[in-house]
């Protein structure tokens, strides 16, 4: 029960962290994209339980391709034994070794290739998924960026291009908190595809989105670490700790 994510309970938290989102920041464009990564999030585990399932008309199209293959060279080489000469002098000897030689590394290629089609048919789904997970993240990263706890600690004027400044201190920390949590979610769903599937390429992906995800909670989390020195004093406007 403990030894493996829960897809079902990952959207649920998902579909909760986009509630608590719509509530706090209604009609904010962070709240779109906690819809969106909820949208993914069951993807995610559709796509997760595809992976895992084995593609049984895929291994049968590559077995019996394969034998097929096998059959031909056995049943030429059975027709030839008794009819054909093989080998009239050294040359004849060497290029017979050649032409059998690449024959049978043409013969091992097309059963690797044969053999990896399930595996690269999958990789190439989750890889895709794992592209909009990615760009999740990014867009997640787009949100905060101009969320700085210096535009609450500050009473500066800004110039007409800077941000507006519409959070208090409370707000922002939550803002901020909002956007780590959908970054974990978002390296929970990727972490899904790899669960069941042994797969060395999307491991590596999976491991590029908790690393980017990590290093972007981390950068949102030296903002919360600034605002929780702030403390609200009614009446007193804002005091540091």
């Amino acid at each position: 029960m403990f030894r493996s994510l829960d897809a079902a309970r990952i959207a649920d938290t998902a579909e909760r962290l986009g509630k608590r989102i719509s509530e706090r920041f209604p009609g904010s464009g962070l709240s779109g994209v906690a819809e969106s990564l909820r949208a993914e999030v069951i993807a995610a585990a559709d796509t997760a339980q595809w992976l895992a399932r084995p593609q049984w008309w895929v291994r049968g199209v590559a077995f019996v391709t394969i034998a097929a293959m096998v059959a031909l060279v056995v049943a030429t080489v059975w027709m030839l034994k008794d009819g054909v000469e093989l080998f009239q002098s050294v040359a004849d000897f060497i290029q017979g070794i050649d032409s059998a030689v690449n024959e049978l590394v043409l013969l091992v290629a097309a059963s690797y290739f044969l053999v990896g089609w399930e595996n690269r048919r999958k990789r190439r789904r989750a890889l895709r998924a794992m592209h909009v997970l990615r760009s999740l993240a990014h867009i997640i990263d787009m949100h905060q960026l101009t969320k700085d706890p210096e535009r609450v600690l500050t009473t500066e004027q800004g110039t007409p291009s800077s941000p507006k400044r519409t959070f208090s201190a409370f707000e922002l920390a939550r803002y901020l908190d909002y956007c780590s949590e959908m970054l974990s979610v978002i390296s929970k769903a990727a972490a899904l595809y790899v669960q069941n599937f042994d797969d060395p390429v999307t491991l590596a992906a999976v491991n590029d989105i908790e690393q980017l995800t990590g290093s972007l909670s981390q950068k949102i989390w030296l903002k919360i670490e600034i605002l929780d020195r702030v403390v609200s004093v009614p009446g007193q406007g804002i005091a540091v700790r």
